[in-house]
């Protein structure tokens, strides 16, 4: 059962929706006897709940982000993961600094989709992204590439346990 570990920064708006979106995804085509999905942040203060521009911008995709706790990025969490989704490289960056037997695992978001290495904007960072848009982002790139996502969790998962 392929675990995938969604991440952000403050593990309060990007890696929940993220989340969120892609386990229900997982629900509604039936994959989720095989999937475990997670989120967390590499800068998180633990038990923080989700912004309220993030509950609300959930809620117009039927995502309930009402319960959220944030959590920080730990080493048992990512001994856990079997495919780590970053939104930013420098997230990447830090993950295989701090933690560098999981670098193998660590992949940006739009990386894996879209065969890119672009960030998906923080909407409370410096840049100060639409919160729409950086949700419209993440949506989409599930969407397009959730197949390409599940395969290479399967794919590590595999990996991993020969």
């Amino acid at each position: 059962m392929p675990f995938i570990l969604f991440v952000c920064t403050a593990n309060r708006f990007r890696s929940p929706i993220a989340a969120l979106y892609f386990a229900r995804e997982v629900v509604h085509r039936g994959e989720d006897q095989d999937t475990q999905v997670a989120s967390a942040g590499t800068w998180a203060s633990p038990g923080q709940p989700a912004m309220p521009k993030a509950v609300q911008l959930a809620k117009e995709y039927g995502l309930d982000l009402s319960y959220h706790k944030s959590r920080i990025v730990s080493e048992d969490l990512l001994i856990q993961s079997d495919l780590i989704l970053v939104m930013e490289a420098g997230h990447k960056e830090a993950l295989a600094h701090e933690f560098p037997g999981t670098a193998d695992r660590v992949y940006l978001l739009t990386e894996v989709v879209e065969d890119l290495t672009v960030n998906i904007p923080d909407p409370y960072g410096e840049a100060q992204a639409d919160p729409e848009e950086v949700v419209k982002e993440i949506v989409g790139l599930i969407d397009d590439g959730y197949e390409q996502l599940l395969s290479l969790a399967n794919k590590m998962e595999n990996k991993r346990s020969q």
